[in-house]
């Protein structure tokens, strides 16, 4: 189970007590902030491409979305998420616990920039209905993120 590889990543860090185990599914962003008792916005999802060959996560808000030009400008090619087969096999987590933390080697973790408006985020921790509350800092951290960047659209305020 990948939330046992997430835990274990965790108790590393001495942070394996603050993972979050709802009763309930936090399987999208609708569900996570309602377990959470959080707005959607403040749940970081962890979003799974194909890029050269190679798994990239891309973590960003939750209401934020990918624009693809931004993307391609990004990573040089089209963006094209993992197949629902795909996801489990790249990453190492099933689809709805997808995190950035216990990833199969060679995966590569990027933040996006929608997620800087917040003190705290709640990304997955390995399973369909689990958190954990992070700082963006630790989640930089914690990740191995390769850094920020910018490829959504949909959540910044309307300027004017």
């Amino acid at each position: 189970m990948s939330i046992e590889r997430v835990r274990a990543y965790f108790r590393t860090l001495g942070r394996e007590g603050d993972i979050l185990e709802f009763p309930t599914s936090s399987a999208t962003v609708e569900l996570a902030a309602q377990a959470a008792g959080v707005i959607p916005a403040r749940i970081a999802k962890s979003l799974s491409f194909l890029v050269e060959d190679a798994c990239v996560i891309v973590v960003c808000a939750g209401d934020a979305k990918v624009d693809n030009g931004r993307f391609k400008a990004q990573f040089h090619c089209k963006a094209k998420m993992l197949s629902h087969d795909q996801v489990s096999e790249l990453t190492g987590h099933a689809v709805g616990g997808v995190c950035p933390f216990a990833l199969n080697p060679g995966v590569k973790v990027y933040l996006d920039e929608s997620l800087r408006r917040f003190d705290t985020v709640f990304p997955a921790a390995g399973s369909s209905n689990s958190a954990i509350e992070l700082t963006c800092g630790e989640l930089e951290q914690y990740s191995g993120s390769l850094g920020w960047v910018d490829i959504c659209k949909g959540w910044q305020q309307e300027e004017g």
